[in-house]
């Protein structure tokens, strides 16, 4: 047995697969779920629904008059293609050559579980981006990726009725009102579209704003006479009361960019307001990969996470694996006129 027998894209890909099943799934993952299609190209119609138009009346005997197609536009996009590889270390490699030479299995197991866990970084990492592109169409209707040479730039068309400013900052405690921006951002797709968004996301300096907003604060300790600090709870349950069952999630998760920073997914004084049900999908091309090596003796080739393929290569000289971790995607936004994007440190003008 050797490191060739043992480090293989389907051990790499059982061991992602089982260590990820308990895990709570990234906001976006649920909003945009994964599908996959055959190539680059990625088509999709945006904005198809929205007011009913009442049928036209007419006589009787007479021919219909036709209806256009209004409302919708197609759009078309290349999906971007990502790819990163990575070798086992000398210290790894010559430690699991001594545990081989014992043949006790527990050992062994040790040292392929750190070579695994430093593996699935790449999967990691390929997890991350794809959440970084959902959230970034999300909260501002664009993506834009630079990163290794590479450049790509989407822009899914929101209307300029779809962002807005709030009518005082939210860290002005005293004089914003949080809940009647809310109201008039539900209202403004509303008219627009008959569809009153349900359901929110929020940056936790903007949820923090709103906890410690004075008006909120006094409606809420009116209800619950209680000491103390405004819990989440608490204001969970107050906004579902005031603006119809309205749902907010605070969305703390970071991850580290391009240029090596540790971010957070949600940008600042962001709140995003959409409808129930899906936005759209996590799209996934067809890799090389898959497409040209599944069935080659070169590399080793699985999938994971639908569309993320995972190669292994055997280097002779010097003696290691290759794993490469590649993924086509790019997230599809066909509810794109439903959602209003609001920046709560930016006064409306009069």
């Amino acid at each position: 047995m050797t490191i060739f027998d043992l480090l293989t894209s389907e051990e790499i890909a059982a061991y992602w697969n089982e260590l990820t099943q308990d895990e709570a799934p990234y906001p976006c993952e649920e909003l945009f779920p994964d599908d996959k299609k055959m190539g680059l190209d990625l088509k999709w119609l945006k904005g198809a629904r929205g007011l009913p138009i009442v049928l036209k009346a007419s006589a009787f005997d007479v021919h219909a008059i036709p209806r256009p197609r209004i409302g919708f536009e197609k759009l078309t996009a290349e999906m971007p293609f990502f790819k990163e590889s990575m070798y086992v270390d000398e210290e790894l490699r010559q430690q699991l050559n001594m545990v081989l030479a014992t043949g006790v299995q527990a050992y062994i197991d040790s040292v392929m579980n750190r070579i695994f866990d430093d593996e699935t970084r790449l999967l990691r990492g390929a997890r991350a981006r794809r959440e970084q592109m959902r959230m970034m169409v999300l909260t501002t209707g664009l993506i834009s990726v630079a990163s290794n040479g590479q450049a790509y730039d989407y822009d899914y068309q929101l209307g300029n009725n779809q962002k807005g400013d709030v009518i005082e900052v939210w860290s002005d405690y005293t004089n914003s009102d949080p809940i009647e921006d809310i109201r008039l951002a539900q209202q403004a797709i509303y008219d627009e579209t008959g569809v009153r968004p349900t359901r929110g996301m929020i940056d936790s300096k903007s949820w923090r704003h709103m906890r410690n907003n004075t008006k909120i604060k006094n409606a809420i300790y009116a209800i619950h006479p209680v000491v103390g600090a405004i819990t989440n709870n608490m204001l969970a349950e107050y906004i579902a009361s005031q603006l119809d069952g309205l749902v907010i999630v605070e969305n703390t998760k970071r991850y580290i960019n391009d240029a090596g920073q540790k971010v957070s997914f949600m940008p600042d004084n962001t709140l995003v307001l959409f409808p129930e049900g899906n936005l759209g999908k996590t799209w996934f091309g067809t890799t090389p990969e898959e497409s040209d090596l599944m069935t080659s003796a070169v590399a080793n080739v699985s999938i994971v996470d639908t569309g993320v393929a995972i190669t292994t290569i055997e280097h002779a000289d010097p003696v290691n694996v290759e794993t490469k971790v590649t993924m086509i995607t790019l997230p599809s936004f066909e509810e794109a006129d439903k959602v209003y994007i609001m920046d709560t440190n930016t006064k409306a003008s009069a």
